[in-house]
């Protein structure tokens, strides 16, 4: 694959969903400055990954991958990191306990700055403007000096991605991540909730924690019980940054996308002969790849030979993102295809993009219980076609926003105004993303009662 690739070989590809920066001469000073900074991830970890996706694709572990629609420059803390990480472990802990093998942790953080938008431009009171592509690129307010595509923000970006770095290896191996205390914090989310079945299952993992204490197995003991793996992961939307923290990793000679432990290319940007794709093929890291709707099996087929040539377990995921009502007409037939071509991939369901709608109150919002419809379709699809629903794809936040309406707290249309802070999507949030695991707990949790009986 190296010898037949190299990072820039994208430049020569149609590139779409990218800025067309004005200052030629200041990017190239950006792209050359991160070029000589350390990389953001290492050969290692990604391998590490790959190994866990190889399980995930043969129902021996499952994945959990979620977090930031955008990450922003203006809310980046400590507080926030944490908190997100939190209710990540938080889920992954009443995941594990559903399905009974070992949930795959991919946090879309220290990384998922850019986006793609639907039209270049948006006009306000008769003011047409770039649209905004994410901090990385270019701010929110909408002025022709703030629209305007500025290529020193990827330093502020790489700057912020290895700081977000930092405290998650600390929080994930510094003992933070305790299982005791995590599920402690899952109590704390269903005491005073009349989800009496929540309650019945945390008592459950309670029970199951208590006779682990005592027979010894405590975090001071093994190692194990106080740490995590935790990775990051993005859509590879920003080429120019993506290729300047490409590294040759030197135990295998081959190219590494040092940017996040697994990009993905979007929905919208899926071309096989376009730029991203060329270059997604050519690193080792995990790839993931963004179906929708308008995916054809003749596409699949040539985005699986080209991203995955080798058919390597763990190196592709196909994130699935149909919408609420449409899982049935399309999933089946790209099900089907990758049966025909014998490829090894994970499936992993994305319920948040396609279930985007304006609220009555004007803002854009996500039904809770069109994402929870569309991740039980995906799993009842997968049970008829004999397949495995490897994972779930989640946009969310450990904050108590207001931006998606339904669940255990009702949010209404009404109270969508009351912390909406999202400047792209909007996300789950902390109560949300853990109820939501409750029911894809209870998905999995039959499915791993049906694999005991066929056992």
């Amino acid at each position: 694959m190296a010898q037949t690739w190299s990072k820039s070989d994208w430049r020569a590809k149609p590139r779409i969903q990218m800025p067309d920066y004005t200052d030629e001469a200041a990017l190239n000073v950006v792209e050359a400055q991160l070029a000589k900074y350390p990389p953001l991830v290492f050969a290692g970890e990604a391998r590490k990954l790959k190994a866990s996706l190889a399980a995930v694709s043969r129902g021996e572990a499952f994945l959990l991958q979620g977090g930031d629609c955008a990450e922003s420059f203006a809310e980046f803390s400590a507080d926030t990191i944490r908190d997100t990480f939190k209710v990540m472990l938080q889920m992954a802990m009443v995941l594990t306990y559903g399905a009974k093998v070992p949930v795959v942790k991919v946090g879309r953080m220290a990384g998922q700055f850019a986006k793609p938008r639907s039209a270049p431009t948006e006009v306000k009171d008769g003011l047409e403007l770039p649209s905004y592509r994410g901090d990385i690129i270019n701010e929110l307010d909408f002025t022709p000096e703030a629209r305007m595509p500025n290529p020193s923000k990827m330093l502020q970006a790489y700057t912020q991605a290895a700081a977000s770095l930092n405290l998650l290896r600390a929080f994930s191996k510094g003992g933070y991540a305790d299982i005791h205390q995590v599920h402690a914090w899952t109590l704390g989310f269903t005491e005073g909730e009349r989800a009496e079945q929540y309650r019945d299952m945390a008592n459950r993992i309670q029970d199951s924690l208590d006779f682990m204490t005592a027979a010894g197995l405590t975090a001071k003991n093994n190692a194990e019980l106080a740490s995590v793996d935790f990775y990051t992961s993005h859509e590879a939307l920003l080429l120019e940054y993506e290729e300047a923290l490409c590294r040759v990793d030197t135990t295998t000679g081959m190219p590494l996308a040092g940017s996040g432990h697994m990009i993905w290319i979007g929905d919208r940007t899926r071309q096989p002969d376009g730029a991203h794709v060329e270059f997604a093929r050519g690193v080792q890291n995990p790839i993931g790849l963004k179906c929708g709707p308008t995916t054809t099996p003749d596409d699949l087929k040539v985005l699986m030979s080209k991203l995955n040539p080798t058919n390597e377990a763990g190196r592709l995921t196909l994130i699935a993102r149909f919408g609420a009502g449409n899982v049935g007409e399309h999933l089946p037939r790209l099900i089907k295809t990758v049966q025909q071509e014998g490829a090894n991939v994970v499936w992993t369901c994305d319920p948040m993009h396609g279930n985007t709608i304006k609220s009555s109150t004007g803002y854009k919002t996500r039904p809770f219980e069109s994402v929870l419809r569309e991740v039980r379709e995906f799993f009842a699809i997968h049970k008829s076609e004999g397949t495995v629903p490897g994972g779930v794809h989640f946009e969310m936040t450990g904050k108590d926003v207001t931006e998606c309406t339904g669940g255990v707290r009702a949010v209404t249309d009404e109270d969508l105004s009351d912390r909406y802070h999202t400047a792209c999507d909007p996300r789950l949030n902390a109560s949300q993303s853990l109820e939501l695991a409750f029911l894809v707990a209870e998905e999995l949790s039959g499915r791993a009662e049906a694999k005991r009986a066929v056992l």
